[in-house]
């Protein structure tokens, strides 16, 4: 062996040493160091929104029905106290193993009409381009790869069959609702049922739910990378609404 070929072979035993030395330390990061993802809306865990201010102000006795437009004014994206619409996954990382990946979008938009004691049209979209997670090299794949943003901006929801509220909810009494409709997500088109949750309070209605997603039934391949080892074939869909009246 030449002296010259010992120093490449030392070179490249370096190399790899220290990027294994880097690997394990992003993955001791991610485990210990990152912070705690969003509560799933499903668990029981998440905290009400704080309504303040003017929609804060109870809303006149007779005033549920009309048209109630999603209201991005209303909380901060940095606490999730505002409308979002997002995914939860399970992954496994390089280095790191199984994670849950979690990813909202803060760009809502749409309404829902009341009629008497009833929801008789409903149409939400969220714009996909605008996903954000704990990691900005998972959401850039999205553009090209999973939901492919870039083709597919957006992903909408319309009510095909009324809600039953079954009376004038009072404020902050939350109620138990089953959304029938058709979902628009990576081109393709599919009738779904969300379960919802739905309170008055003040002057808003604040809306919740997920959905689980069987990503081939939407036509979506799990993506996958060099950290990204492996994305699960099934996740979940999350929203949360807060529409004020228009």
């Amino acid at each position: 062996m030449t002296t010259t070929t010992r120093r490449i072979l030392a070179v490249t035993a370096l190399a790899a040493a220290l990027a294994l030395v880097a690997g394990g330390g992003y993955g001791l990061w991610y485990l210990f160091l990152r912070p705690a993802g969003p509560a799933a809306v499903a668990s029981g865990s998440q905290a009400p929104v704080a309504i303040t201010g003017a929609a804060a102000q109870p809303l006149a006795s007779g005033g549920l029905p009309g048209t109630w437009d999603v209201d991005t004014s209303i909380g901060s994206f940095s606490d999730f106290s505002d409308s979002w619409v997002g995914y939860r996954i399970q992954e496994t990382l390089a280095s790191i193993g199984a994670n849950t990946a979690v990813g909202r979008t803060p760009n809502v938009s749409g309404s829902l009409t009341i009629t008497g004691e009833q929801v008789t049209a409903a149409t939400i979209t969220a714009d996909l381009t605008a996903l954000q997670s704990d990691d900005a090299r998972r959401d850039s794949q999205l553009s090209h790869n999973g939901l492919e943003t870039s083709s597919f901006p957006t992903a909408t929801f319309a009510l095909t069959s009324p809600i039953d509220l079954g009376s004038d909810p009072t404020g902050g009494q939350e109620i138990d609702v089953t959304a029938q409709g058709t979902l628009e997500l990576h081109g393709v088109t599919k009738a779904v049922s969300v379960p919802l949750k739905a309170r008055l309070v003040g002057s808003v209605i604040e809306v919740t739910g997920s959905l689980p997603i069987t990503l081939a039934d939407y036509g979506i391949t799990p993506p996958t990378s060099f950290i990204a080892l492996s994305v699960d074939g099934t996740g979940t869909l999350e929203l949360q609404l807060l529409l004020t009246h228009a």
